[in-house]
């Protein structure tokens, strides 16, 4: 039989299931948190290994692109997966992904091996992937299309609230119990040393394994309401008719995803190490990982204000009225020096917090049967924080701080999409 047609589908959902989705979407705000703590958990963990192994910028930075080249490769497998064995299993799925990661990070760490600790953290975010392709959406399409961009921004505040506490995490239990994290910065560690910095990520990767566990139970028992028609493929005679290129706010939005990445990542990866410089603020690592948590607080305050103000303004308006601070922070990054300089790099995290949830339901807007490919186009897309690798390069070659100036052009094409890129072409019905 052929699908109900999504509109249709949607609004009676929307309407019938309506006082269901709350506690879904309260059970679901903790995978945003899960994979936002986990994901930022890298900020502290590459100025640790950078130190354990010895590493170049460019190499601190290849653990970036192996992480975020998994949803690249990741994306379309789990869309199929969750095609085979539905929503609900695959969240569990992924968590239990997830939790073998970070298993096999701390046989990594006991070893201790720069390879293991790449293949694990792949391991880790296919995970993350797996969740996202199916969390996103799902958060878009469960209530009015006008506030979509209002709920993702929510949600994914939740998502910020992980980011902001993983920094704290991270600078206590792995920074602050090493001997790189708590001397001044470019020391040089003894073998021993070293290997006893790398066995300090033993237990936080425990922790996170065992919290990950209870999580997939959980979700495993939880009575989840079923996405509904609304994202499902249209069937073969109407797909051959229907085209994503038809769609500018797509077409246009997963390169907005791909280069948004590109400047938050290299932002967080890079940030440890940039206010470390002695004219900048001369900080400990551990001291700087303490300050990394402003930087995503900025991000979750942002998402929780974004929310609130898109209610009564354009979502597009908003994403370009940030897009533009954004820019102009990170010219007083790279123009200045001292506590102007890292302060300006902690307020780009506010700038940016609306910006993927924002550029996410600005893309997927109008497509109807099409929205669960656009979904899986803009998930992809999250692989643009594997170019953080380029960023790595023009730290080594023209200077840690000159390298921002590629955040400052991802702001650019950010602007450009919110005023222009990002108006809908060929709305579906």
């Amino acid at each position: 039989m052929p699908p109900v047609a999504p509109a249709q589908t949607n609004a009676h959902s929307t309407k019938e299931s309506s006082q269901n989705y709350g506690p879904a979407l309260t059970l679901l705000a903790s995978l945003f948190f899960m994979w936002g703590f986990i994901t930022v958990i890298n900020n502290t963990l590459l100025p640790h290994l950078r130190s354990v192994f010895d590493l170049n910028y460019t190499q601190t930075t290849l653990i970036e692109f192996v992480w975020f080249i998994a949803y690249f490769v990741a994306s379309i497998p789990s869309a199929r997966l969750i095609e085979r064995v539905g929503y609900q299993k695959a969240l569990v799925i992924g968590l239990v992904i997830m939790a073998a990661g970070a298993l096999g990070m701390m046989l990594a760490a006991s070893i201790p091996s720069y390879g293991v600790t790449l293949a694990m953290l792949f391991v880790i975010a296919s995970g993350i992937t797996l969740l996202q392709v199916a969390a996103n959406p799902y958060v878009a399409v469960v209530g009015k299309p006008e506030t979509a961009s209002s709920r993702l921004n929510l949600v994914q505040a939740m998502n910020s609230a992980g980011t902001m506490l993983a920094p704290l995490f991270g600078a206590y239990l792995i920074l602050g119990r090493s001997k790189g994290g708590t001397a001044a910065a470019d020391v040089v560690l003894t073998p021993a040393e070293r290997l006893a910095d790398a066995q300090s990520v033993i237990l936080p990767y425990a922790l996170v394994a065992g919290v990950l566990v209870v999580l997939a139970v959980v979700i495993a028992r939880f009575p989840l309401p079923a996405m509904g028609q609304a994202t499902q493929r249209a069937n073969t005679e109407e797909r051959k008719a229907l085209s994503l290129w038809n769609h500018r706010n797509l077409v246009f939005g997963v390169p907005a995803i791909f280069i948004y990445l590109i400047a938050e990542i290299g932002v967080a990866n890079l940030f440890v190490n940039f206010v470390s410089q002695p004219d900048i603020a001369n900080l400990t690592h551990e001291k700087a990982g303490q300050y990394l948590t402003f930087l995503w607080g900025g991000m979750m305050v942002g998402r929780f204000a974004g929310s609130a103000i898109m209610q009564k303004v354009d979502a597009a308006l908003v994403l370009a009225a940030f897009s533009v601070g954004a820019f102009v922070v990170m010219l007083v990054t790279v123009f200045s020096t001292g506590p102007a300089a890292m302060w300006s790099l902690i307020l780009v995290g506010l700038f940016h917090s609306i910006m993927f949830p924002t550029i996410f339901t600005l893309g997927i807007r109008g497509l109807g049967p099409l929205t669960e490919e656009g979904s899986g186009l803009l998930i992809m897309a999250i692989a643009g924080g594997a170019l953080v690798v380029v960023q790595g390069w023009l730290a080594d070659s023209y200077g840690l701080q000159a390298s921002f100036l590629l955040t400052a052009a991802c702001e650019l094409y950010i602007l450009f999409y919110a005023l222009w890129g990002s108006r809908p072409t060929g709305a579906a019905d």
